[in-house]
């Protein structure tokens, strides 16, 4: 079993005349990057709000199968108890940052849980060196940028030492340096510490060179699931109307027209860019 496992999930929004996610069963290995994707408002931020229970404790609507996060039943456990094994950054970092300073924001879930003054010293420190944020520390989040920002959220969830790290489009609002430098903020997090990634986005240029596990969403069902490469080469995924790659592409009408390239698909432009050396090299 993985660190999370969904089993049949189909839930309702209250009011809503149809479900936003069905029947969706899928495994989530122990440090594993998993990105998931799929077109707008095909259930990808749903899924996630199941994983920390925020479906169905806080959303109340109507929920069928289980959801397993940690060896947890997430119905059967309050949300308070979830967040000591799962975090989740939002999209947009003001939603998470409301304290005066931003090692105030950080230690703001410890001070919840309880956790004593010399530990809670400890692990905000820690957070904000991961994040490199720790000589911004006594400023008010409202002075920093986007992307520092997002960088806080990131350090106010990693405090609290989860198993799991769940981020939704974490980086929407940034351009894409600062994107850049958030996804290799998370990398690192899972390569260097183990921590589980869930990351939830759509642009695929950025994001696919760092996950070994996707799933493709659309229409509330899970359409794709598996390895990066193989998936994002499919015609499937073409299809459904992902942002595939433009390295994935290049490389699929190279290949097409006869070039002589390697067989592992490049999912980043560096991958590419190596592969084109080779090509050209050996002539």
């Amino acid at each position: 079993m993985g660190v999370i496992e969904t089993r049949n999930v189909t839930y309702t929004y209250p009011g809503a005349a149809k479900p936003s996610i069905v029947d969706v069963s899928l495994n989530i290995e122990k440090g594993e990057f998993t990105l998931i994707t799929g077109p707008s408002g095909c259930g990808k931020t749903t899924i996630c709000r199941c994983f920390n229970g925020l479906i169905p404790h806080f959303y109340q609507g109507e929920m069928k199968g289980e959801t397993i996060v940690a060896g947890l039943n997430v119905s059967e456990h309050p949300i308070y108890e979830l967040a000591k094994h799962v975090g989740l950054v939002f999209q947009n970092p003001e939603n998470q940052l409301f304290a005066l300073s931003v090692e105030k924001d950080v230690a703001f879930g410890l001070e919840n849980l309880g956790v004593p003054r010399e530990e809670m010293r400890k692990r905000v420190d820690w957070a904000l060196n991961l994040t490199e944020m720790y000589d911004l520390r006594e400023r008010a989040p409202s002075e920093l940028s986007g992307g520092q920002q997002q960088r806080v959220a990131i350090a106010s969830v990693l405090a609290m030492q989860p198993e799991v790290v769940i981020l939704d489009e974490p980086t929407s609002f940034l351009d894409p340096l600062s994107a850049k430098k958030i996804f290799e903020v998370i990398r690192d997090l899972n390569r260097k510490l183990g921590i589980t990634v869930v990351l939830v986005e759509h642009r695929l240029d950025l994001t696919a060179r760092y996950a070994d596990h996707i799933i493709v969403m659309d229409e509330g069902k899970v359409a794709l699931d598996g390895d990066p490469h193989e998936i994002l080469r499919s015609e499937e995924a073409r299809l459904i109307g992902i942002g595939i790659p433009k390295a994935t592409r290049l490389y699929q009408i190279l290949k097409k027209d006869g070039l002589k390239l390697g067989n592992t698909i490049p999912l980043s432009s560096e991958e590419m860019a190596s592969m084109l050396t080779e090509a050209l090299k050996d002539g």
